[in-house]
Parts: C-alpha cells; structure tokens; sequence
C-alpha cells in the first residue's frame, strides 16, 4: 500500500501539470501554427544564413531557429513549435513539484500541487506567452530541475552532471534562456557546503555554460554583430508599472512587462493589485517556515536570487538605472541582451514555488489538528487563490492564443524559389519587420518570411516599441536596402546589394514610398491578392562564408541536449537497478541542511 501511495503521489503532478499545460495553450492546440508578436512558426524553415544567426542582426534566435529548421524537415513545423511549448509548461509545473520533494522532505502532493500551479499560472509565464517569446519559457521551465540538479551534484548522487547537461542545454534553446539557467547554477553550487570542493564545481558549470552557448556566442563572433545596442532600447524595454502597483511591487507580483498590450485584461485594471496580493499572500505564508531552513545554504541561495531578480529589474526602470543601463549597451559589448530587464523576474520563481508549498504544508499541519477540516482543503483553497489572481489566464490567455492557417499564396512563392536557380537575398515590402495581416489577429506580428522562405531574408532588427518608440536595430545591409526600395532605386543598386529578388506582402499596411517605380522596372514571377514576387536581374548572392564553426557550435549544443538525456536516463536506469536513488529520487527522505 504504501509502494502503490508514493507511486500515486509521485505520478499526480505529472498529469497535473499536463492538465494544467493544456488548460493554459487551450485553443493553440488545435491545428495551424503559433503567430503572435514575437512567435513565428510556419510549415518548413530553412537552415539558412539567418537560422545559424550569420546575419548582421544580432543573433537572439539561436540554436531555436536552427533546430525548428531541422525538425520542421520531418515533422510540421507548427506542430513543432506547439509541442516544445506544450512540453515546456508541462515541465514547468512537474519541475516545481520535484523541488518540493528535494528541499521539502516529506512534503505531501498538496505542497506539490500548489507548486506547480504557482510555476504555471502566474503573470510571468501569461505576459511571455502573449509576447510570443515561447522559447523563453523552455528556459523558464529549467530551472527547477537545474536546482534539482545541482543539489544532486552537492550530495554526490549519481548522474548528477547528466541532468544539469541537459537542462542547461535545454535551456540554451534562446541566450537568455542560458544566462537563466547558469545563474540558477552558479548559485546553488557555488554555495557553501556539500560534498567535494566549491571550484570544480563551478568550473565545470561555467564550461558547460559555454559549450551549450556556443551557438550564439560563434555565430555573434563570425557576424561581427552584438557590439552595441541602441540606447533608446533600456527604456522602452525597462519593466512597467501596472495597475495599483509601482514597479517593484509589478515585478513581485511576476509581472511588469514592458509591452503594455502583451498582458492578459485583468492585468490592466486594478484587479493587477488584487491578484498581486494573492499571489504574494501565498508566498509569505511560506517565509517564516523558509526561515527556519536558513542553515541550508540552497535555501538560502534561491533567496537571494529572489530578492535580486526583484530588486534589480525594478530598479533598472529607474532614471539612475536607465542611465547606467544606456551607458552599458553602448560601451559594453553585448550589454543589450540584458535590456529586457523584466525577463530576469524568472529567477525569483524557484524560491516563490518553494515558500508557497512550505506555507501549505504548515497551514495543513495546524488545521488538521482539530480533524475539523479535511487536510485537502488547505492546498485546495491556495490553488484557488493562485487561479483567482489570474482569472482570465486559462484556454489561451482569454483566447488571445490561437492558430492561425496561411493562406496558399506562401507556399507558391516558396514553390518559385525553391524552383529557381537564381541566386540572391530576398527584400520586403512594406519596410519594417512587423505586419498585420489579416488573419494574424489585432496584434502587430513578426514577419513570417524570414522563416518560411527558403532563401535568405534581409532584417533590420529594428523594432517599434508602443505607438512611436522606435529601436534601432543591427541589420545595416537590410537598412540599406529598405532606403533604396523607399526611394524608388535602380535595379542594378539593388542587385549590387546582392539582393536577388523582391516579395511584396499586400494585405498588410507598412511604408511603400516610391518603390514602386523600382517595381515597375523588376521581372514579376507570381503574384495574387496576398503576395508578389519580383525577380532583381543581374544580382549574384553575396561571397559564401564559412559557415562550418556555426553548424559545428550547432552540433555541440544538440550533442549536450541529447547526451545529457541519454545519460541521465542510463543513470536513472542503473541507480534504480542498484536500489541507489538517481536524479531526484529519494531526496523525499533525506535531506542535509548542512550540506544544501
């Protein structure tokens, strides 16, 4: 009975979570592809120049654009993107639970279930969604594990290093995702305590860091991009006060995004204070009992991570934190990864699960002493409040996530180039990388283009923040193209810009200028209500790179990916057939406070 209550016990987060996962995507579930903001699947992309980041943008999609390219060769690439993201809240929620069982000895599935409610249904993971940044969250959805990690590592349990590989990794899928995840690392393992030494610890963490980095970190070196960023970023990207609440008290609540339109509709009333309170109410209630935990140095690690990913963000939206933050993106190469300020909220969420399920397990403790009360009411009642906070979060954010079909007319003008043997980089109009198209909804959306077309599309980086806030972007090539289209130019100034052919998205608004006399002198190829394609005679494609370091850096990160799951697996395997529990298992019934 007891076997069959831990097996019970352990499998219900699981299926929990999945439920909670499905609730969450809703409507996205069904067939078509992600389109919203800064989400883009389409049926195929292509291992082109931009999917390896070897444009002159900077490279803020990789490895995630080369792996959608080489799955999408297989499988559809919507139903790609959905199931990475589908997985990523599922684990999210499972993850939660785990680092209740591991910090929490003896905590009970209410604890658990609480945990990963907290995980999944909070403003952070809602405001992301509907920001499109669905690769973020894969990064969000690791960290819980990397704390069970590397708590493994620090009590000498098996297959330790195998778990990390793989949730470092698979929080690599965008750079942010890494930072997130070394942080988390860095932090528990550079705690004091546990066994072997601090610095072959954190040595071996910082390697692996950049083993799984390599991606981003080769392609920004060969394209010579990611030196500075334009400063007019720090601030259209700085955390946002919400309803009710100033800054600090949004960014506590896991809110606070800088895009004011990417938040669900109880976030912008005063129900954003309401449901702030809740949520925080439920992770005091945890504290004192945290508190009495703070001999073990991981505890006390997350806290501190905590308190930093609330304090730091909410004081980078200050002016001295403007300041500083402008000066760093144009002398500081790279700085500007660091300007959406509020992403780094994520940090805080390892220690919020915790608090909230250590705060049940002690209400659950004192009202079950009455026997007045049945036991369950307690996390019933929490995940009550945790939903409540967030009412209108479930199917898709209040339907704001939804698929979307495209019309036909992509697939003829990919049909075109892939036919052609003509050579050249592709140019759009209208200008600017953002459309409204039809059947993309309310919300402006990222170009599909760039990854639906198989040949080279020419971006920018520039971004419009709000109604006028413009942000300048790395794409100096691209920019120079969109001025000669703008101004109606030869065709021969295109094709020495190796520009090799002209698509024209017509159901979407966006600046034209005079290119249509540059149109008028270009070869059409296809065309009909939605899109047309124009040939650019003359023009040759630009002088092949090497593009060997990138696929090779490519290959590293998936190695570690799949390397770290197969180990851990083995090592799961094997410590199961030894009676010696692996990674995660058995942390229920041993727990070191002195060791962490």
């Amino acid at each position: 009975m007891t076997a069959r209550r831990t097996a019970t016990t352990r499998a219900v987060p699981i299926l929990y979570s999945a439920a909670l996962a499905a609730l969450v995507l809703g409507p996205l579930l069904g067939p078509g592809y992600l389109l919203i903001r800064d989400a883009v699947s389409t049926p195929r992309s292509y291992l082109t120049d931009s999917a390896l980041g070897l444009s002159d943008a900077a490279a803020r999609a990789v490895p995630q654009d080369w792996l959608v390219a080489v799955l999408s060769s297989v499988v559809d690439g919507g139903v790609v993107v959905k199931t990475i993201l589908f997985a990523a809240l599922w684990l999210a929620g499972w993850g939660a639970a785990r680092l209740v069982t591991v910090l929490l000895p003896g905590a009970g599935l209410g604890p658990q279930l609480v945990a990963s409610t907290v995980m999944l249904w909070n403003p952070y993971v809602a405001e992301r969604l509907l920001q499109g940044h669905w690769s973020l969250l894969t990064g969000y959805a690791a960290l819980p594990w990397i704390v069970c990690a590397a708590v493994s590592i620090r009590r000498g349990r098996p297959g330790g290093w195998w778990a990390l590989t793989l949730c470092i990794a698979a929080a690599g899928l965008t750079p942010t995702g890494a930072i997130l995840a070394a942080v988390v690392a860095l932090a528990v393992l550079g705690a004091p305590g546990g066994r072997g030494s601090r610095a072959p610890r954190l040595l071996w963490t910082v390697l692996l860091v950049v083993a799984v980095s390599a991606p981003w970190l080769v392609a920004t070196a060969m394209s010579g991009g990611g030196a500075t960023s334009d400063p007019a970023g720090v601030a259209a990207f700085a955390a946002r006060a919400e309803p009710g609440l100033g800054t600090i008290g949004s960014v506590a609540g896991l809110g606070g995004i800088w895009n004011g339109d990417a938040v669900p509709a109880s976030r912008t009333s005063l129900w954003a204070l309401g449901g702030t309170v809740l949520l925080l109410a439920v992770v005091a209630c945890g504290l004192p009992a945290l508190w009495r935990r703070r001999r073990n140095p991981v505890v006390v690690a997350l806290a501190v991570l905590a308190l930093a990913a609330v304090l730091l963000p909410a004081l980078a939206a200050t002016g001295f934190g403007l300041a500083v933050g402008e000066w760093a993106v144009v002398h500081v190469p790279g700085a500007g990864l660091l300007r959406d300020t509020q992403k780094w909220v994520a940090l805080a969420a390892p220690l919020y699960v915790l608090a909230a399920a250590a705060g049940v397990r002690s209400l659950s403790a004192r009202v079950s002493v009455p026997a007045a009360v049945p036991v369950a009411a307690v996390p019933v009642t929490v995940i009550a409040a945790v939903v409540l906070a967030l009412p209108d979060f479930a199917w898709g954010v209040g339907g704001a996530l939804k698929p979307v079909q495209y019309p036909a007319s992509w697939q003829r003008v990919v049909e075109r180039l892939e036919a052609s043997p003509e050579q050249g980089d592709v140019a759009v109009l209208p200008t600017g990388m953002f459309r409204m198209f039809p059947y993309s909804g309310d919300a402006p959306v990222l170009d599909p283009a760039p990854r639906m077309l198989p040949v080279d599309v020419l971006q920018t980086g520039q971004l419009v923040v709000g109604q006028a806030s413009t942000v300048e972007g790395e794409g100096a090539r691209a920019a120079r193209v969109e001025e000669l289209l703008l101004s109606g130019a030869a065709p021969d100034e295109l094709a020495d810009q190796s520009v090799g052919w002209v698509l024209v998205e017509r159901t979407t608004p966006g600046p034209l200028g005079e290119s249509q006399r540059t149109l008028d002198r270009l070869e059409p190829v296809w065309s009909d209500d939605e899109l047309a394609l124009y040939r650019v005679p003359g023009a040759a494609a630009a002088p092949p790179g090497d593009r060997s370091p990138a696929v090779a850096a490519h290959l590293v990160w998936a190695t570690l990916l799949v390397g770290g799951a197969l180990g851990a697996l083995g090592s799961r395997l094997w410590s199961h057939r030894r009676n010696r529990p692996g990674f995660g298992a058995g942390d229920e019934t041993r727990h070191v406070p002195s060791r962490g």
